[in-house]
C-alpha cells in the first residue's frame, strides 16, 4: 500500500486515486473509507465514485471544480481519514448447488488440484470472501480470499452463454455471474439468488466491502429457495463478520 495515494488523470473528466499495486484488505478498507468520506463531504462537481481493487475513480465536472482544487480537497480528506467510523462489515450466506448441470467444471477443478469434488466444495465453502468490487457485468462480484488449493486457470475457450447465478473460479479468484452472459470462468455451482435485478429498489444485492460465505445445498433446497426468490420472499442469512468464530 502506498504511503499516500497517487493521482492519475483518466480522460478530461476523470481522476484516479491509486492506493497500492496489489489486492489486499487494507487497501480495500482505505478505498471504502475514502469513498465514504468523499460522499459525506459532498464536494461540488463530483458526479460519480467508482471503487476498484486498488484505486478509486472519481468522475467530475471541470466547469464546476478545477483539477487543482479537487486534488487539494481529496488530500485534505485523506488527512482526517483515520477518524472516520465505517459500518462493521457483514457476511451474507449464499446457497449454492454444486456440480452436475449447475457446476459442469467442478470435476475438472478437482482433477487440476488433485482433490475430490467433495474436497473442492469443502474448501470453497470454508472461507469468508471479501467483496472487493463490482465489474464486468452489473452486479458481478469480484471476491478475495479464495484458497490457492482450488485455484484453476480460466477456460481456454470462453462460453458464449453462462446462466445467471453461476459460481465460478478463474485463477485465484471466485465470483458469481449475476446475469446471463459470456464468460471464461470454471463453473462449479449455481445459486438461486438474484444478484442483480433492475426492477428491485436496490438493484445490486450485495455491497462492496462486505463479505460472502458460500453454503452447499441440495437440489430440493435449491428449488425451495429459488421459488421464494421468485416471489420476493427470500432474504439471505447475514451475520456480523466480527462474531464469526469468536473473533470478537
Amino acid at each position: 500500500m502506498y504511503s499516500e495515494p497517487r493521482f492519475l488523470l483518466a480522460g478530461d473528466k476523470g481522476l484516479n486515486m491509486e492506493f497500492g499495486n496489489e489486492i489486499n484488505e487494507k487497501i480495500n478498507q482505505k478505498i471504502r473509507a475514502t469513498t465514504a468520506a468523499i460522499s459525506q463531504k459532498k464536494i461540488p462537481g463530483i458526479k460519480e465514485l467508482i471503487p476498484t481493487y486498488r484505486s478509486l475513480l472519481i468522475i467530475y465536472e471541470p466547469l464546476e471544480i478545477s483539477l487543482k482544487d479537487l486534488i487539494s480537497q481529496l488530500k485534505e480528506i485523506q488527512e482526517g481519514l483515520d477518524s472516520l467510523k465505517l459500518p462493521e462489515p457483514i457476511v451474507s450466506v449464499i446457497p449454492v448447488l454444486y456440480g452436475g448441470e449447475m457446476g459442469p467444471d467442478l470435476d475438472f477443478v478437482a482433477r487440476h488440484n488433485n482433490l475430490s469434488p467433495e474436497e473442492v466444495i469443502e474448501i470453497h465453502t470454508s472461507a469468508d470472501y471479501l467483496f472487493y468490487m463490482l465489474g464486468f457485468t452489473p452486479g458481478f462480484t469480484y471476491l478475495g480470499g479464495m484458497s490457492e488449493k482450488i485455484a484453476t486457470p480460466r477456460l481456454k475457450t470462453p462460453r458464449t452463454k453462462i446462466p445467471a447465478g453461476s459460481v465460478g473460479i478463474a485463477g485465484s479468484q471466485t465470483g458469481i455471474y449475476p446475469i446471463e452472459s459470456p464468460g471464461g470462468w470454471q463453473l462449479i455451482g449455481r445459486t438461486p439468488l438474484k444478484l442483480y435485478d433492475p426492477l428491485r429498489e436496490t438493484p445490486v444485492l450485495f455491497q462492496a466491502g462486505n463479505y460472502i460465505r458460500f453454503k452447499a445445498v441440495d437440489k430440493e433446497e435449491y428449488e425451495r429457495i429459488g421459488a421464494l426468490v421468485q416471489e420476493n420472499k427470500y432474504t439471505p442469512e447475514t451475520y456480523p463478520l466480527l462474531t464469526k468464530e469468536g473473533k470478537n
